[in-house]
């Protein structure tokens, strides 16, 4: 190799995410795609996290900064947290940067979440590229961005809101924080607060692929730097590309590896897979509607009921089941998903495991809980078409019936033959976007080419 090239600076960006799983494994998989062409990466992780998390893949880096709660932030409330994460933060943030240009390692590019807004300034202070990294689709950022602007008045006084990009919305599509911002106001200031200062941003990242949200991407891109860089779903699930990228880095909860042996006895497209994150929390009432709906389909299905959750199963019900269910407390979800025995999804439609089922190709039964999930959910089945929404009752409660009536619709017929027809076409789109020449990856090498030309030779 010549002397020249193998002193060659390579671009250095460091990488902070918002220290929940949901938000960091997004942010490493974009880490592992940056790695691959060559981008030198450093992933900033909270002391908390880095203490308690499993280890990261090995061609990333991994330094600390401090949120201020060092030994964990326990009960303390979004508001100081964040408060005080952006005080401690800023300062740390700052320091590891310095430490980092001292040591012969300096960083060119910062690449924060959103939710962090204050890492942009700092990247600024310091002169580097200032990159966010939004870990929820053009669509929601589109509606939380219009609310910030004061282009879409809350709270929601119309029964139907209308966002230029997207189909008209009921107020039950438009994400929870929004529609009733009392009932979590740390939560809306933390959606809108994204947009904060992002016009400070070179570039503004969304996990998405452009073919998916073509019109709202664009009409993003005449307002921000908005570049779509997803799905980040692991390459060996899409492109192939990174043959060591097999799963996420970041799980909080340990697989029960025995479902992939009991999905190998069953037959294609004959099990029903249920799993509602790593956070939803449904009432009990809600919880027993889904076991009996599940029970009345005569269906096999596979169910993660994390161990918080299981005194709400009905009584009797594992042992009733135990010939047609399996119950486990967490599973290697894209291998799952990518099995064949899968039939469909129930799912809250939380952005990752919307795009896992998207670029998989499984037909989804959404339930969403709050947050951005009901925008998903709409999407997934008014646009995509490759799933339905289940309608609650006037309790707000997705009943046994209606469960029912939804795994019937993707799973039998006309309609399921559509569904998945649909469903196969997003996985082709999804793995095209984030193959060689597709439009992610074209967005990648926009960035990486900008990076190379401003570092030092």
């Amino acid at each position: 190799m010549d002397n020249r090239e193998e002193n060659r600076h390579k671009p250095h960006c460091l990488v902070l995410p918002f220290p929940i799983q949901g938000h960091i494994n997004p942010m490493l998989q974009f880490s592992k795609r940056l790695s691959h062409k060559g981008i030198r990466i450093t992933l900033a992780a909270t002391k908390h996290l880095f203490k308690t998390t499993q280890q990261f893949s090995g061609s990333i880096s991994v330094e600390t900064i401090s949120d201020g709660f060092d030994e964990g932030k326990a009960d303390v409330d979004l508001d100081p947290y964040l408060a005080r994460f952006e005080q401690v933060g800023t300062e740390t943030l700052s320091e590891l940067l310095d430490k980092l240009r001292d040591s012969g390692r300096p960083v060119d590019c910062v690449i924060y979440d959103p939710f962090l807004p204050w890492a942009v300034v700092v990247a600024k202070k310091h002169g580097l590229v200032g990159a966010a990294f939004f870990t929820q689709s053009s669509s929601v950022n589109s509606i939380y961005y219009n609310v910030y602007k004061g282009q879409l008045k809350v709270p929601l006084l119309d029964k139907e809101i209308a966002v230029a990009g997207l189909p008209l919305l009921e107020i039950s599509d438009v994400p929870s924080f929004v529609r009733d911002q009392d009932s979590h106001p740390g939560s809306f200031e933390l959606v809108l607060n994204q947009f904060r200062n992002v016009e400070e941003a070179d570039f503004v990242f969304v996990n998405s692929f452009y073919e998916l949200e073509e019109e709202v991407t664009d009409l993003m891109a005449k307002i921000l730097p908005v570049k779509t860089i997803g799905p980040t779903t692991p390459s060996m699930y899409l492109d192939k590309r990174l043959t060591e990228d097999k799963d996420y880095d970041l799980s909080i909860f340990k697989p029960v590896n025995s479902c992939m042996k009991w999905l190998e006895e069953r037959t294609n497209k004959s099990v029903i897979y249920v799993s509602f994150g790593s956070m939803a929390k449904l009432e009990g009432e809600q919880m027993e509607e889904l076991a009996l709906g599940l029970k009345m389909t005569n269906k096999y299905f596979l169910w993660v009921v994390r161990s918080s959750e299981e005194s709400k199963l009905p009584k009797s019900f594992v042992q009733e089941t135990q010939e047609k269910g399996l119950i486990v407390s967490w599973c290697p979800q894209l291998e799952v998903l990518a099995h064949d025995a899968i039939g469909c999804f129930i799912t809250h439609c939380g952005w990752n495991s919307t795009l896992e089922a998207l670029s998989l190709g499984v037909p989804m039964v959404a339930v969403p809980w709050w947050s951005d999930q009901s925008t998903n959910a709409k999407l997934v089945m008014d646009v995509w078409k490759m799933g339905i929404r289940a309608r609650p009752d006037v309790k707000d409660i997705v009943g046994r019936e209606e469960i029912v009536r939804c795994i019937k619709h993707v799973m039998e017929g006309e309609e399921g033959n559509e569904v998945r027809k649909n469903a196969k076409k997003w996985r082709e789109l999804a793995r095209k976007a984030v193959d060689e020449g597709g439009s992610s990856d074209r967005n990648i090498q926009e960035f990486l080419s900008t990076l190379e030309s401003i570092a030092p030779k």
